[in-house]
Protein backbone atom coordinates (compact mmCIF):
# COMPACT_ATOMS: atom_id res chain seq x y z
CA UNK A 1 0.00 0.00 0.00
CA UNK A 2 3.27 2.40 0.93
CA UNK A 3 4.61 2.41 -2.63
CA UNK A 4 1.07 3.73 -4.30
CA UNK A 5 1.38 6.42 -2.51
CA UNK A 6 4.74 7.05 -4.16
CA UNK A 7 4.97 10.11 -6.50
CA UNK A 8 6.56 8.30 -9.99
CA UNK A 9 9.84 10.06 -10.82
CA UNK A 10 10.23 11.81 -13.96
CA UNK A 11 13.40 11.20 -14.88
CA UNK A 12 14.33 12.67 -18.11
CA UNK A 13 11.19 14.03 -18.50
CA UNK A 14 11.59 17.96 -18.72
CA UNK A 15 7.92 19.36 -19.54
CA UNK A 16 6.43 20.83 -16.80
CA UNK A 17 2.91 20.10 -17.74
CA UNK A 18 3.59 17.07 -18.73
CA UNK A 19 4.59 15.91 -14.97
CA UNK A 20 2.12 17.82 -13.21
CA UNK A 21 -0.49 15.81 -14.97
CA UNK A 22 0.82 12.58 -14.34
CA UNK A 23 1.06 13.06 -11.27
CA UNK A 24 4.90 12.46 -11.02
CA UNK A 25 7.31 13.45 -8.14
CA UNK A 26 7.89 17.53 -8.06
CA UNK A 27 9.51 19.92 -6.04
CA UNK A 28 7.66 22.84 -5.96
CA UNK A 29 9.60 25.94 -7.38
CA UNK A 30 6.80 27.88 -8.45
CA UNK A 31 7.71 30.81 -6.05
CA UNK A 32 10.53 31.48 -8.70
CA UNK A 33 7.79 32.60 -11.19
CA UNK A 34 7.26 35.54 -8.17
CA UNK A 35 10.59 36.78 -8.30
CA UNK A 36 10.83 36.96 -11.77
CA UNK A 37 8.02 39.12 -12.24
CA UNK A 38 9.63 41.69 -9.18
CA UNK A 39 12.60 41.88 -11.31
CA UNK A 40 12.56 44.71 -13.20
CA UNK A 41 15.27 43.62 -15.38
CA UNK A 42 14.66 43.13 -19.57
CA UNK A 43 16.73 40.13 -19.36
CA UNK A 44 18.08 37.88 -16.71
CA UNK A 45 20.80 34.94 -17.18
CA UNK A 46 20.80 32.22 -15.20
CA UNK A 47 24.37 30.15 -15.06
CA UNK A 48 24.03 26.97 -13.30
CA UNK A 49 25.75 23.23 -14.06
CA UNK A 50 23.81 20.63 -16.25
CA UNK A 51 20.91 18.86 -15.25
CA UNK A 52 20.07 21.04 -12.25
CA UNK A 53 16.70 22.06 -13.70
CA UNK A 54 17.32 24.54 -15.74
CA UNK A 55 15.43 23.21 -18.45
CA UNK A 56 12.17 22.33 -16.36
CA UNK A 57 12.65 25.69 -14.79
CA UNK A 58 11.93 27.44 -18.31
CA UNK A 59 8.99 25.02 -19.12
CA UNK A 60 7.58 26.22 -16.08
CA UNK A 61 7.65 29.47 -17.30
CA UNK A 62 6.26 28.27 -20.64
CA UNK A 63 3.32 26.86 -19.01
CA UNK A 64 2.62 29.55 -16.77
CA UNK A 65 2.91 32.95 -18.94
CA UNK A 66 1.68 31.48 -22.61
CA UNK A 67 -1.68 33.08 -23.59
CA UNK A 68 -2.36 29.93 -25.85
CA UNK A 69 -4.26 27.72 -23.68
CA UNK A 70 -4.03 29.93 -20.54
CA UNK A 71 -7.33 28.09 -18.59
CA UNK A 72 -5.93 24.47 -19.11
CA UNK A 73 -2.56 25.85 -18.27
CA UNK A 74 -3.90 27.25 -15.21
CA UNK A 75 -5.15 24.08 -13.27
CA UNK A 76 -0.92 23.02 -14.11
CA UNK A 77 -0.55 25.72 -10.74
CA UNK A 78 -3.74 25.00 -8.98
CA UNK A 79 -1.93 22.99 -6.20
CA UNK A 80 1.29 25.10 -6.22
CA UNK A 81 2.33 28.18 -4.43
CA UNK A 82 2.13 30.35 -7.11
CA UNK A 83 -1.43 29.85 -7.07
CA UNK A 84 -2.15 31.45 -4.31
CA UNK A 85 0.12 34.44 -4.93
CA UNK A 86 -1.00 37.98 -6.52
CA UNK A 87 1.23 37.34 -9.44
CA UNK A 88 -1.20 34.58 -11.01
CA UNK A 89 -2.94 37.35 -12.22
CA UNK A 90 0.25 37.40 -14.75
CA UNK A 91 -0.80 33.55 -16.33
CA UNK A 92 -1.95 33.41 -19.70
CA UNK A 93 -1.06 37.17 -20.66
CA UNK A 94 2.20 36.83 -22.70
CA UNK A 95 2.99 34.88 -26.03
CA UNK A 96 5.90 32.72 -25.30
CA UNK A 97 8.93 31.39 -27.63
CA UNK A 98 10.64 28.75 -26.23
CA UNK A 99 14.36 27.43 -27.44
CA UNK A 100 16.46 24.87 -26.01
CA UNK A 101 19.93 24.54 -27.43
CA UNK A 102 20.76 21.84 -24.97
CA UNK A 103 21.38 19.30 -27.83
CA UNK A 104 23.17 20.95 -30.05
CA UNK A 105 25.87 18.89 -29.90
CA UNK A 106 27.13 18.47 -33.75
CA UNK A 107 30.73 17.61 -35.14
CA UNK A 108 30.73 20.16 -37.57
CA UNK A 109 29.73 23.38 -37.73
CA UNK A 110 28.17 22.91 -41.52
CA UNK A 111 26.06 20.56 -39.17
CA UNK A 112 25.20 22.63 -36.49
CA UNK A 113 24.01 25.53 -38.61
CA UNK A 114 21.66 22.14 -40.11
CA UNK A 115 20.23 21.72 -37.09
CA UNK A 116 20.19 25.51 -35.69
CA UNK A 117 18.04 25.93 -39.06
CA UNK A 118 15.83 22.84 -38.65
CA UNK A 119 15.20 24.00 -34.90
CA UNK A 120 13.68 27.24 -35.73
CA UNK A 121 11.97 26.19 -39.29
CA UNK A 122 10.24 23.98 -35.81
CA UNK A 123 9.57 27.47 -33.78
CA UNK A 124 7.34 28.69 -36.95
CA UNK A 125 5.95 25.75 -37.44
CA UNK A 126 4.26 26.12 -33.77
CA UNK A 127 2.92 29.54 -34.86
CA UNK A 128 2.31 28.36 -38.43
CA UNK A 129 -0.99 29.90 -38.17
CA UNK A 130 -0.29 34.57 -37.58
CA UNK A 131 1.12 33.56 -41.74
CA UNK A 132 -2.07 34.36 -42.62
CA UNK A 133 -2.09 37.50 -40.77
CA UNK A 134 1.25 38.83 -42.34
CA UNK A 135 1.53 40.97 -45.37
CA UNK A 136 3.24 39.80 -48.49
CA UNK A 137 6.48 40.87 -47.51
CA UNK A 138 6.75 39.39 -43.99
CA UNK A 139 4.93 36.08 -45.69
CA UNK A 140 8.14 35.69 -47.89
CA UNK A 141 10.52 36.03 -45.16
CA UNK A 142 8.50 33.58 -42.92
CA UNK A 143 8.11 31.19 -45.77
CA UNK A 144 11.98 31.19 -45.95
CA UNK A 145 12.82 29.88 -42.71
CA UNK A 146 9.30 27.60 -42.18
CA UNK A 147 10.39 26.19 -45.49
CA UNK A 148 14.65 25.94 -44.16
CA UNK A 149 15.28 27.80 -47.42
CA UNK A 150 17.70 30.71 -47.47
CA UNK A 151 16.43 32.79 -45.04
CA UNK A 152 17.58 35.42 -42.65
CA UNK A 153 18.14 32.72 -39.15
CA UNK A 154 20.20 35.08 -37.57
CA UNK A 155 17.15 37.33 -37.39
CA UNK A 156 14.96 34.44 -36.81
CA UNK A 157 13.90 35.33 -33.21
CA UNK A 158 13.74 38.58 -33.37
CA UNK A 159 11.29 38.28 -36.57
CA UNK A 160 9.06 35.40 -35.12
CA UNK A 161 8.85 38.13 -31.84
CA UNK A 162 7.90 41.00 -34.24
CA UNK A 163 5.15 38.29 -35.91
CA UNK A 164 3.60 37.32 -32.80
CA UNK A 165 3.60 40.87 -30.83
CA UNK A 166 1.64 41.96 -34.08
CA UNK A 167 -0.82 38.90 -33.72
CA UNK A 168 -1.53 39.24 -30.12
CA UNK A 169 -1.14 42.85 -29.54
CA UNK A 170 1.37 41.82 -26.28
CA UNK A 171 4.93 41.75 -26.40
CA UNK A 172 6.56 38.50 -25.77
CA UNK A 173 7.92 36.25 -23.02
CA UNK A 174 11.85 34.77 -24.64
CA UNK A 175 12.82 31.85 -22.94
CA UNK A 176 16.56 30.72 -24.08
CA UNK A 177 17.65 27.48 -22.58
CA UNK A 178 21.18 26.15 -22.57
CA UNK A 179 22.04 29.31 -24.44
CA UNK A 180 25.95 28.06 -24.53
CA UNK A 181 26.07 24.85 -25.09
CA UNK A 182 26.40 25.20 -29.02
CA UNK A 183 29.18 27.69 -28.08
CA UNK A 184 31.17 25.12 -25.52
CA UNK A 185 30.53 21.95 -28.33
CA UNK A 186 32.19 24.49 -30.58
CA UNK A 187 35.14 25.19 -28.92
CA UNK A 188 35.81 21.40 -28.40
CA UNK A 189 35.01 20.98 -31.81
CA UNK A 190 36.90 23.46 -33.67
CA UNK A 191 34.54 25.24 -35.24
CA UNK A 192 34.41 28.04 -32.21
CA UNK A 193 34.92 31.28 -34.45
CA UNK A 194 32.17 30.30 -37.02
CA UNK A 195 29.51 29.58 -34.11
CA UNK A 196 30.02 32.67 -32.28
CA UNK A 197 29.50 34.99 -35.20
CA UNK A 198 26.20 33.27 -36.03
CA UNK A 199 25.21 33.58 -32.23
CA UNK A 200 26.33 36.24 -31.46
CA UNK A 201 23.73 37.66 -33.85
CA UNK A 202 21.00 35.86 -33.05
CA UNK A 203 20.97 36.36 -29.74
CA UNK A 204 22.10 40.17 -29.78
CA UNK A 205 19.12 40.84 -32.33
CA UNK A 206 16.35 39.48 -30.41
CA UNK A 207 17.97 40.91 -27.02
CA UNK A 208 19.42 44.46 -27.76
CA UNK A 209 17.02 46.44 -30.20
CA UNK A 210 14.05 44.13 -29.65
CA UNK A 211 10.90 45.96 -29.31
CA UNK A 212 8.63 43.44 -29.41
CA UNK A 213 10.14 41.89 -25.95
CA UNK A 214 8.50 41.90 -22.80
CA UNK A 215 11.06 40.13 -20.96
CA UNK A 216 13.99 37.15 -21.76
CA UNK A 217 15.14 34.45 -19.34
CA UNK A 218 17.83 32.67 -20.30
CA UNK A 219 20.10 29.74 -18.91
CA UNK A 220 24.19 28.10 -19.39
CA UNK A 221 26.74 27.40 -17.73
CA UNK A 222 28.91 30.56 -18.11
CA UNK A 223 28.52 34.04 -19.52
CA UNK A 224 29.99 33.72 -22.48
CA UNK A 225 31.43 37.86 -23.42
CA UNK A 226 33.33 37.37 -26.77
CA UNK A 227 31.46 39.10 -29.83
CA UNK A 228 29.95 40.84 -27.57
CA UNK A 229 27.11 38.84 -27.07
CA UNK A 230 25.53 40.97 -23.97
CA UNK A 231 27.70 44.37 -24.66
CA UNK A 232 25.40 47.25 -25.04
CA UNK A 233 22.35 45.24 -23.34
CA UNK A 234 22.39 47.67 -20.04
CA UNK A 235 19.29 45.73 -18.72
CA UNK A 236 20.65 42.83 -17.92
CA UNK A 237 20.82 40.97 -14.70
CA UNK A 238 23.76 37.81 -14.71
CA UNK A 239 22.63 35.34 -11.98
CA UNK A 240 25.57 32.76 -11.01
CA UNK A 241 26.61 30.33 -7.83
CA UNK A 242 27.62 33.38 -6.47
CA UNK A 243 24.49 34.61 -5.89
CA UNK A 244 21.99 34.55 -3.13
CA UNK A 245 19.14 36.30 -5.30
CA UNK A 246 17.65 33.25 -6.96
CA UNK A 247 20.13 30.93 -4.93
CA UNK A 248 17.65 28.28 -3.66
CA UNK A 249 15.21 27.34 -7.49
CA UNK A 250 17.86 25.52 -9.60
CA UNK A 251 18.68 21.90 -7.46
CA UNK A 252 17.38 20.91 -4.29
CA UNK A 253 17.39 22.12 -0.90
CA UNK A 254 18.71 20.16 2.43
CA UNK A 255 14.81 20.44 3.42
CA UNK A 256 13.41 19.28 0.03
CA UNK A 257 15.59 16.02 -0.05
CA UNK A 258 14.76 15.55 3.66
CA UNK A 259 11.19 15.65 2.59
CA UNK A 260 11.98 13.94 -0.42
CA UNK A 261 13.59 10.52 1.15
CA UNK A 262 11.62 10.08 3.98
CA UNK A 263 8.37 9.98 1.10
CA UNK A 264 10.25 7.01 -0.84
CA UNK A 265 11.09 5.27 2.45
CA UNK A 266 14.71 6.40 2.85
CA UNK A 267 14.76 8.40 5.41
CA UNK A 268 17.50 6.41 7.31
CA UNK A 269 20.00 7.14 4.26
CA UNK A 270 20.52 10.45 4.19
CA UNK A 271 23.72 10.94 5.75
CA UNK A 272 25.07 8.78 2.77
CA UNK A 273 22.96 10.69 0.24
CA UNK A 274 24.64 13.82 1.68
CA UNK A 275 27.71 12.63 1.22
CA UNK A 276 27.21 11.67 -2.60
CA UNK A 277 24.95 14.34 -3.50
CA UNK A 278 25.08 17.12 -1.48
CA UNK A 279 28.05 20.27 -0.82
CA UNK A 280 26.89 22.51 -3.65
CA UNK A 281 27.06 26.48 -2.38
CA UNK A 282 24.63 28.70 -4.63
CA UNK A 283 25.11 31.97 -2.77
CA UNK A 284 24.56 30.94 1.04
CA UNK A 285 22.00 28.02 0.22
CA UNK A 286 23.14 24.70 0.26
CA UNK A 287 22.25 22.52 -2.66
CA UNK A 288 21.90 18.93 -3.77
CA UNK A 289 22.06 17.46 -7.03
CA UNK A 290 18.86 16.96 -8.41
CA UNK A 291 19.44 14.57 -11.41
CA UNK A 292 21.36 12.58 -8.55
CA UNK A 293 18.37 12.41 -6.19
CA UNK A 294 15.86 10.97 -8.56
CA UNK A 295 18.19 8.37 -10.11
CA UNK A 296 19.25 7.31 -6.83
CA UNK A 297 15.28 7.57 -5.40
CA UNK A 298 14.61 4.85 -8.68
CA UNK A 299 17.40 2.82 -8.10
CA UNK A 300 18.01 2.84 -4.36
CA UNK A 301 21.84 3.06 -4.18
CA UNK A 302 24.54 5.81 -3.93
CA UNK A 303 26.72 6.05 -7.37
CA UNK A 304 27.38 8.61 -9.49
CA UNK A 305 24.44 9.66 -11.85
CA UNK A 306 25.24 13.16 -12.88
CA UNK A 307 28.99 12.67 -14.29
CA UNK A 308 29.20 11.94 -18.47
CA UNK A 309 27.22 15.19 -18.90
CA UNK A 310 28.33 17.52 -21.78
CA UNK A 311 31.46 19.37 -20.42
CA UNK A 312 33.12 16.37 -19.38
CA UNK A 313 35.57 16.20 -22.39
CA UNK A 314 36.35 19.62 -22.48
CA UNK A 315 37.69 19.81 -19.10
CA UNK A 316 39.74 16.45 -18.92
CA UNK A 317 41.44 17.50 -21.95
CA UNK A 318 42.49 20.85 -20.42
CA UNK A 319 43.20 19.30 -17.36
CA UNK A 320 45.59 17.17 -19.21
CA UNK A 321 47.51 20.29 -20.46
CA UNK A 322 46.91 22.03 -17.62
CA UNK A 323 50.31 23.86 -16.07
CA UNK A 324 52.42 23.03 -12.57
CA UNK A 325 50.37 25.65 -10.65
CA UNK A 326 46.69 24.31 -11.66
CA UNK A 327 47.68 20.77 -11.42
CA UNK A 328 49.15 21.45 -7.76
CA UNK A 329 45.51 23.25 -7.21
CA UNK A 330 43.95 20.47 -8.29
CA UNK A 331 46.31 17.78 -6.22
CA UNK A 332 45.28 19.93 -2.73
CA UNK A 333 41.50 19.46 -4.00
CA UNK A 334 41.61 15.81 -4.43
CA UNK A 335 43.11 15.56 -0.97
CA UNK A 336 39.96 16.97 0.47
CA UNK A 337 41.60 20.66 0.55
CA UNK A 338 41.01 23.59 -0.16
CA UNK A 339 42.50 25.79 -3.35
CA UNK A 340 42.00 29.74 -3.63
CA UNK A 341 41.70 30.85 -6.89
CA UNK A 342 40.55 33.91 -8.54
CA UNK A 343 37.32 33.63 -10.69
CA UNK A 344 35.52 36.15 -12.77
CA UNK A 345 31.73 35.60 -14.12
CA UNK A 346 32.77 36.34 -17.64
CA UNK A 347 34.34 34.21 -19.70
CA UNK A 348 36.08 34.68 -23.21
CA UNK A 349 36.11 30.54 -24.85
CA UNK A 350 38.82 31.34 -27.06
CA UNK A 351 41.28 31.65 -23.90
CA UNK A 352 40.35 27.90 -22.50
CA UNK A 353 44.16 27.46 -22.05
CA UNK A 354 44.76 29.63 -19.45
CA UNK A 355 44.19 27.83 -16.18
CA UNK A 356 41.90 30.86 -14.44
CA UNK A 357 39.67 29.81 -17.18
CA UNK A 358 39.35 25.98 -16.42
CA UNK A 359 38.89 27.43 -12.85
CA UNK A 360 35.91 29.01 -13.95
CA UNK A 361 34.79 25.93 -15.87
CA UNK A 362 34.88 23.61 -13.46
CA UNK A 363 33.10 25.36 -10.74
CA UNK A 364 30.30 26.76 -12.90
CA UNK A 365 30.01 23.12 -14.81
CA UNK A 366 29.30 21.97 -11.55
CA UNK A 367 32.72 19.70 -10.60
CA UNK A 368 34.17 22.19 -7.95
CA UNK A 369 31.86 24.11 -5.63
CA UNK A 370 32.60 27.49 -3.41
CA UNK A 371 33.65 27.19 0.18
CA UNK A 372 33.83 30.39 1.32
CA UNK A 373 34.29 33.93 -0.73
CA UNK A 374 37.61 35.76 0.55
CA UNK A 375 37.29 38.75 -1.57
CA UNK A 376 35.61 40.08 -4.44
CA UNK A 377 36.99 38.27 -7.39
CA UNK A 378 38.68 35.73 -4.79
CA UNK A 379 37.14 32.09 -4.11
CA UNK A 380 38.33 29.40 -1.96
CA UNK A 381 37.53 25.72 -3.87
CA UNK A 382 36.64 22.59 -3.33
CA UNK A 383 34.77 19.33 -4.67
CA UNK A 384 31.35 19.42 -3.34
CA UNK A 385 30.41 15.66 -3.19
CA UNK A 386 31.82 12.04 -3.19
CA UNK A 387 29.98 11.82 -6.78
CA UNK A 388 32.11 14.26 -8.30
CA UNK A 389 35.34 12.97 -6.60
CA UNK A 390 34.67 9.44 -7.76
CA UNK A 391 34.54 11.14 -11.50
CA UNK A 392 38.00 12.07 -11.55
CA UNK A 393 39.15 9.09 -9.97
CA UNK A 394 37.61 7.05 -12.53
CA UNK A 395 38.15 9.63 -15.75
CA UNK A 396 41.90 10.14 -14.62
CA UNK A 397 42.14 6.46 -15.74
CA UNK A 398 40.63 6.54 -18.63
CA UNK A 399 41.35 9.58 -20.41
CA UNK A 400 45.12 9.48 -19.46
CA UNK A 401 45.73 5.55 -19.67
CA UNK A 402 43.27 4.43 -22.38
CA UNK A 403 44.50 1.12 -23.12
CA UNK A 404 46.68 1.36 -19.96
CA UNK A 405 44.00 1.38 -17.52
CA UNK A 406 44.19 -2.64 -17.08
CA UNK A 407 47.94 -2.15 -16.31
CA UNK A 408 47.83 0.94 -13.87
CA UNK A 409 45.48 -0.81 -11.74
CA UNK A 410 47.53 -3.55 -11.68
CA UNK A 411 50.54 -1.85 -11.08
CA UNK A 412 48.77 -0.37 -7.84
CA UNK A 413 47.84 -3.56 -6.60
CA UNK A 414 52.17 -4.43 -6.62
CA UNK A 415 52.23 -1.79 -4.75
CA UNK A 416 49.74 -2.80 -2.11
CA UNK A 417 51.02 -5.98 -2.25
CA UNK A 418 55.02 -4.57 -1.72
CA UNK A 419 55.83 -6.23 -5.08
CA UNK A 420 58.27 -3.63 -5.94
CA UNK A 421 59.66 -5.54 -8.83
CA UNK A 422 56.40 -6.24 -10.52
CA UNK A 423 55.34 -2.30 -9.82
CA UNK A 424 58.59 -1.09 -11.34
CA UNK A 425 58.55 -3.34 -14.59
CA UNK A 426 54.43 -2.32 -14.73
CA UNK A 427 55.23 1.31 -14.25
CA UNK A 428 58.00 1.14 -17.14
CA UNK A 429 55.47 -0.25 -19.40
CA UNK A 430 52.93 2.63 -18.79
CA UNK A 431 55.73 5.46 -19.13
CA UNK A 432 56.98 3.41 -22.74
CA UNK A 433 52.65 3.31 -23.63
CA UNK A 434 51.59 6.75 -22.44
CA UNK A 435 54.36 8.95 -22.89
CA UNK A 436 55.70 10.88 -25.80
CA UNK A 437 59.34 11.96 -26.08
CA UNK A 438 58.43 15.53 -25.26
CA UNK A 439 56.66 14.53 -22.24
CA UNK A 440 59.82 13.29 -20.97
CA UNK A 441 61.11 17.14 -19.58
CA UNK A 442 63.77 16.67 -17.29
CA UNK A 443 61.82 18.06 -14.83
CA UNK A 444 61.60 16.68 -11.62
CA UNK A 445 57.97 18.34 -10.85
CA UNK A 446 56.41 16.32 -14.01
CA UNK A 447 57.19 13.06 -12.43
CA UNK A 448 56.10 13.87 -9.64
CA UNK A 449 52.73 15.12 -10.65
CA UNK A 450 52.35 11.29 -12.80
CA UNK A 451 53.02 9.64 -9.99
CA UNK A 452 50.87 11.61 -7.27
CA UNK A 453 48.21 11.75 -10.06
CA UNK A 454 48.60 7.25 -9.91
CA UNK A 455 48.63 7.00 -6.20
CA UNK A 456 45.01 9.07 -5.76
CA UNK A 457 43.37 6.52 -7.01
CA UNK A 458 44.27 4.59 -3.82
CA UNK A 459 42.85 7.90 -1.90
CA UNK A 460 39.86 5.49 -0.31
CA UNK A 461 43.21 3.83 1.24
CA UNK A 462 45.69 6.39 2.00
CA UNK A 463 46.08 9.27 3.33
CA UNK A 464 48.37 11.42 0.67
CA UNK A 465 50.50 14.40 1.00
CA UNK A 466 52.92 16.66 -1.57
CA UNK A 467 55.74 18.27 -1.02
CA UNK A 468 55.46 18.88 2.87
CA UNK A 469 57.86 19.49 5.24
CA UNK A 470 59.26 16.26 6.72
CA UNK A 471 61.94 16.46 9.37
CA UNK A 472 64.60 19.02 7.80
CA UNK A 473 63.71 18.51 4.43
CA UNK A 474 60.74 18.47 1.85
CA UNK A 475 59.37 14.84 0.66
CA UNK A 476 57.49 14.17 -2.75
CA UNK A 477 55.09 11.90 -1.78
CA UNK A 478 53.84 10.76 1.85
CA UNK A 479 51.27 7.62 1.89
CA UNK A 480 49.59 7.34 5.61
CA UNK A 481 47.40 4.52 5.36
CA UNK A 482 43.52 4.43 6.74
CA UNK A 483 44.04 1.09 8.03
CA UNK A 484 47.29 0.93 10.13
CA UNK A 485 47.29 -2.81 10.38
CA UNK A 486 45.83 -3.63 7.00
CA UNK A 487 48.36 -1.67 4.78
CA UNK A 488 51.82 -0.10 5.18
CA UNK A 489 52.91 3.21 4.65
CA UNK A 490 54.63 4.77 1.63
CA UNK A 491 57.49 7.28 1.14
CA UNK A 492 58.58 8.26 -2.30
CA UNK A 493 61.48 10.83 -3.05
CA UNK A 494 62.13 10.86 -6.99
CA UNK A 495 65.00 12.06 -8.80
CA UNK A 496 65.58 12.58 -12.66
CA UNK A 497 69.16 11.28 -13.97
CA UNK A 498 71.46 13.54 -16.17
CA UNK A 499 72.00 10.00 -18.15
CA UNK A 500 69.92 7.01 -18.77
CA UNK A 501 72.77 4.16 -18.10
CA UNK A 502 72.81 1.81 -15.27
CA UNK A 503 75.04 3.69 -13.11
CA UNK A 504 73.52 6.97 -13.62
CA UNK A 505 70.24 5.55 -12.88
CA UNK A 506 70.96 3.37 -10.00
CA UNK A 507 73.36 6.82 -8.34
CA UNK A 508 70.27 8.85 -8.74
CA UNK A 509 67.51 6.80 -6.86
CA UNK A 510 70.35 6.18 -3.73
CA UNK A 511 70.43 9.91 -3.62
CA UNK A 512 66.46 9.62 -3.24
CA UNK A 513 66.74 7.10 -0.42
CA UNK A 514 69.76 8.63 1.23
CA UNK A 515 67.63 12.26 1.19
CA UNK A 516 64.45 10.11 2.95
CA UNK A 517 67.15 8.59 5.63
CA UNK A 518 68.93 12.06 6.27
CA UNK A 519 65.86 14.42 5.94
CA UNK A 520 64.38 12.20 8.48
CA UNK A 521 60.72 11.58 6.38
CA UNK A 522 59.51 9.01 8.55
CA UNK A 523 59.19 11.19 11.70
CA UNK A 524 55.42 12.13 11.19
CA UNK A 525 54.42 8.71 10.23
CA UNK A 526 56.41 7.27 12.93
CA UNK A 527 54.39 9.79 15.46
CA UNK A 528 50.90 8.59 13.81
CA UNK A 529 52.15 5.10 15.07
CA UNK A 530 52.50 3.76 11.35
CA UNK A 531 54.74 0.55 11.82
CA UNK A 532 55.56 -0.69 8.29
CA UNK A 533 56.97 1.59 6.25
CA UNK A 534 58.35 1.12 2.74
CA UNK A 535 61.06 4.15 1.90
CA UNK A 536 60.83 4.40 -2.52
CA UNK A 537 63.53 6.16 -4.34
CA UNK A 538 62.37 6.38 -7.69
CA UNK A 539 65.17 7.81 -10.68
CA UNK A 540 63.95 8.49 -14.06
CA UNK A 541 65.84 9.51 -17.30
CA UNK A 542 63.02 10.22 -20.48
CA UNK A 543 60.71 6.96 -20.49
CA UNK A 544 63.17 5.13 -18.07
CA UNK A 545 62.44 4.60 -15.33
CA UNK A 546 64.26 2.77 -11.81
CA UNK A 547 62.48 2.18 -8.28
CA UNK A 548 64.62 0.91 -5.43
CA UNK A 549 63.22 0.06 -1.68
CA UNK A 550 65.24 1.35 0.94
Amino acid sequence: MEDKLKRGLPIGTEDFGEIIEQGSFYVDKTAFIEEILKDNAKVKLFTRPRRFGKTLTLSMLRYFFDIENKNRNRELFSELYISNSEYIKYQGQYPVIFVTFKDLKEDTWEECLKSVKSLISDLYDKYSFIRKNLDDRNKKKFDKIFYEEDGNYEKGLLDISKYLYRYYGKRVILLIDEYDTPLINAYEKGFYDKAITFFSTLYSSVLKTNDYLQTGVLTGILKVVKEGIFSGLNNIEVYTVFDEHYSSFFGFTEKEVEKTVKEYGLADEIAKVKKWYDGYKFGNSEIYNPWSILKYLKRGKTESYWINTASDLTILRLLKQANDSMFEGLLNIFNGENSVQQIDVSSEMNSMQDSQEIWRLMLFSGYLTVDKKIDEKTYSLKLPNYEVKSFFKEKFLDYNYKENKGLFKKMINALLLKDITKYEEILRKILLNSMSYHDGAKEEKFYHNLILGMLLYLDDKYSIKSNIEEGYGRTDVLMFPLNKKLNPGFIFEFKVSEKGDDESMEKAVNEALNQIKDKEYEVEMQQHKVKDILNLGIAFNGKKVKVKLG
